[in-house]
């Protein structure tokens, strides 16, 4: 039996172009649903897969309709593989589990690893550069600049932490971790 799956990234967008096109495949019963790549909750997949048997063929208008990412597709379609399920991507042919099938999924698996690769050099590449900046913080950007923490600090000179918390927004536990760094305010000032 043929299956089809058809996935849009947001509730905005529609199914209609990937039914079609599946429709036109002949699938008898197609999955779909509305989930971005992102995440790793697509239930309509995950119950399509469960259901398909040896002798199945599952399609997809696109390889990046049925995973995530390229390493995500690979395991799904060697899973298929192992289950004598044939895969048709619409936009690149059929997949079986021959020597081409193989061919074409090691192939993917040899540019998976690159671009993998090349996202890790590029990365580092930028943080190398990035550090040369002498501002340069790695981690979470703060989200008070500086003077706006030195102007609180200077509020709490004749306001209490509550009272300096309710007028700049920068919590109790930011203002005392900064006065404490700062050492700029006594520790009799008011801390009520």
């Amino acid at each position: 039996m043929k299956y089809g799956y058809a996935r849009v990234s947001t509730k905005l967008q529609e199914l209609t172009s990937q039914i079609e096109s599946l429709r036109n495949e002949g699938c008898e019963e197609i999955a779909q649903e509305k989930y971005t790549g992102t995440t790793t909750a697509r239930p309509e997949l995950k119950a399509l897969l469960a259901k398909l048997k040896a002798g199945d063929v599952l399609v997809v208008t696109k390889l990046d309709r049925l995973a995530r990412n390229t390493k995500e597709g690979i395991e799904i379609i060697e899973d298929m593989f192992k289950r004598s399920v044939k895969v048709h991507v619409l936009n690149v042919g059929l997949l079986e589990n021959t020597t081409m099938g193989r061919f074409f999924l090691q192939t993917m698996l040899a540019v998976a690893e690159m671009e993998r690769n090349l996202i890790i050099e590029r990365t580092a590449e930028g943080k190398a550069i990035a550090k040369l900046n002498p501002d340069f913080r790695e981690g979470r950007p703060k989200k008070y600049t500086k003077k706006q923490i030195e102007h609180a600090l200077s509020l709490l000179l004749s306001n209490s932490y509550t009272q300096v918390e309710e007028m700049t927004g920068i919590s109790r536990s930011t203002l005392a971790r900064a006065a404490r760094t700062k050492r700029t305010i006594p520790p009799q000032a008011a801390s009520y």
